[in-house]
Formats: structure tokens, C-alpha cells, sequence
């Protein structure tokens, strides 16, 4: 038989070992869990932590990582990656870059030349006066907008981009800034050697049948008004004057080239109106102008040198219109030119 005090000293000591080992390997543990943290927030240092915006309650948060850029209202915060764009302006260049938004005003989701590519696309109200609630129910993690007095507004949303019209002034200029944006700069180069190419085709068909000297006016004419318009406000100013390469009358170039546009009388029109005359017209023919006794006095009408559309196709200036607009115009020019 053993001795009851032996044993139990053996016991008392091999339990207080048993105890420290215990505690070193918790301490171990907790060191490795301590150090494996470390090391992954040291791997992402521009991850933050965003709220789950699938609204399921769980409380779950993704990662999602931010860059900072330059804007007319500062320095502001956007997604690497956005993944859920509401394009108040800009849209066909977003198209242009394979990038759909999520929403878009209904006037932009009727461009003539790219709403098929629209399907699904909510519609986020009037152009130039958005629709709070239904942009905050589409729960984007980008705002892209050219008008700065809404600002205020969109940005309690989401990050909100204000780039005022006019800032970026040819098919590049969008491009090249939307590519770098959004890390589409594969697909700015690519799209924009294609435009090239068929601007180039365009504009060498115009030159080998008219003039360089001829002039060209871009006009708009409603019941009450006449606007003139420049190389960067719509109407057909930036294939005749950016991708043709055509010019306005001298005596008006350099206020167009300022201002962009002129609201004018009709008594006005023979100092503006040029060889030939892009025209916005809604329920207007070259008869009516004709029969006109202003219009018909204008040589670029008397010779059917007047091109007429609506301003459903005319008004839009993104890229992707420039580009069809340019290849429509160039076809005419050709006929008349010949």
C-alpha cells in the first residue's frame, strides 16, 4: 500500500504543473491571435468598413475600399470599384465603358442613341431636378452629376461627383477622365481608337467633296426663339465644328467660341447663317422655311443646304451621340456636296 502523505505531495505537484503549462499555451494563443490581426489590417491599410446595403438586418459590414480625388466642391471620397452608379449626367460615356448605372433621369434614358442599352435602368426623375427618395431607394455607392446646386442634397446619400457642363469638351476629354475614374482605362483607349478611326473616315468623305472655306451655322428654332450655338452645346456643334473640322461665319466665331451660344432675332439671322445650316426644328420642314419670307432670303436655304432634325436627336452631345451624329451629318454633306 503507498503512504497517504507521498501521494498526495506527488498529486499537489503535478497539478501545479499541469496549471503552468495550461497557462502558457492560452498565453501563446492569445499572442498569435493578437499578431494574425496585426498583420491583416497591416495588409489593407485603405480598407473601411462599410454598413451591409442589402438592408437584411444581419448586421453583417464588407469591406470596401475608397480613394480620394479632386472635385469642383473639394476633396471627396469615392469607391475604388463603384458598383452601383447613378448617372444624373454623363451617361454615354459610362455606356461607352461597358459601365450600366443602376439609375439615370428619364429625359437621358430616352437618348436616341443608346436607350436600348437601358433596359432596367431606373429612372430617377426629372433632368436637373432628381428625385431624392428614388435615388436613396436604389441605394448607390456613387452619384456622378453636373449640377452643383444639388449637391447638398445627393451627397447625404452617397459619395456625389459634380463636374459642371462644359468642363470636359470633346469625346477624349470624357473618356479619358470616366477611364481613369472608374479603372476603365483598357476600355477608354480601345473605344476611343474606334471613334477616331470613324471620324477620321467621316471627315475625309466631307473634304474631298466640299470647300475647307465653306461656313456652317448651328441653329435652333422654336415658335418664339432662335438660338445659335457653338463647338461644345449640343445641336450638332461638336461633329460639324470638333469632329468635321468645319467653321462658323468669322463675324460670329469668336462670341460663339466664348459664349457657346446667342439668342438672336430673326432680323439677325443673315450676319449668322452660314454656307451651310445645321437646323433643331420640332414640326418644322424645309418647306415651312422656305415658304418663310426671313428663312427663304438665307443662300444656305435657297440652295437646300439646310439639315433638319429634332431635338430629340440633336440635343444630345455625349460621345456616343457625337460619333453617330458625325457619321448621319457626314452622309448628308456628302449627297449635297456632290
Amino acid at each position: 500500500m503507498f503512504s497517504q502523505q507521498p501521494f498526495s505531495k506527488y498529486f499537489l505537484q503535478a497539478s501545479s504543473a499541469l496549471l503552468l503549462l495550461t497557462a502558457i499555451f492560452l498565453a501563446g494563443c492569445g499572442v498569435r491571435q493578437d499578431s494574425a490581426a496585426r498583420d491583416t489590417a497591416a495588409e489593407s491599410p485603405a480598407a473601411v468598413q462599410a454598413p451591409d446595403t442589402k438592408g437584411n438586418g444581419s448586421g453583417a459590414r464588407k469591406e470596401e475600399k475608397f480613394k480620394t480625388i479632386s472635385s469642383v466642391q473639394g476633396d471627396i471620397s469615392i469607391p475604388v470599384r463603384p458598383q452601383r452608379i447613378v448617372a444624373e449626367e454623363y451617361l454615354g460615356s459610362l455606356i461607352a465603358l461597358n459601365v450600366i448605372p443602376v439609375g439615370a433621369p428619364g429625359l437621358t434614358l430616352n437618348n436616341y442613341y443608346y436607350k436600348k442599352a437601358l433596359n432596367g435602368v431606373a429612372d430617377t426623375g426629372t433632368y436637373g431636378k432628381p428625385s431624392v427618395e428614388r435615388i436613396a431607394g436604389l441605394e448607390p455607392d456613387l452619384i456622378i452629376t453636373g449640377n452643383a446646386e444639388t449637391y447638398e442634397q445627393l451627397s447625404k446619400i452617397a459619395p456625389t461627383l459634380v463636374i459642371p457642363y462644359g468642363t470636359l469638351k470633346n469625346a477624349h476629354e470624357e473618356l479619358e477622365y470616366f477611364g481613369t475614374l472608374l479603372g476603365k482605362e483598357t476600355e477608354a483607349k480601345t473605344w476611343l481608337a474606334d471613334y477616331d478611326r470613324r471620324i477620321a473616315g467621316a471627315k475625309a468623305k466631307v473634304d474631298a467633296v466640299l470647300p475647307s472655306d465653306v461656313s456652317f451655322s448651328i441653329i435652333e428654332s422654336s415658335e418664339k426663339s432662335i438660338w445659335v450655338y457653338g463647338d461644345n452645346f449640343g445641336r450638332g456643334g461638336q461633329p460639324v465644328y470638333q469632329a468635321l473640322g468645319r467653321k462658323p461665319p468669322a463675324a460670329i466665331s469668336d462670341q460663339l467660341s466664348k459664349k457657346q451660344w446667342a439668342e438672336i432675332s430673326a432680323e439677325m439671322l443673315g450676319r449668322y447663317a452660314g454656307d451651310y445650316i445645321v437646323l433643331t426644328a420640332n414640326n418644322r420642314t424645309i418647306e415651312d422655311f422656305r415658304a418663310d419670307p426671313v428663312w427663304s432670303t438665307l443662300p444656305a436655304v435657297k440652295n437646300g443646304r439646310v439639315y433638319i432634325w429634332p431635338e430629340e436627336r440633336s440635343w444630345y452631345y455625349d460621345p456616343l451621340a457625337v460619333l453617330s451624329q458625325t457619321e448621319e451629318l457626314a452622309e448628308w454633306l456628302v449627297k449635297t456636296g456632290k
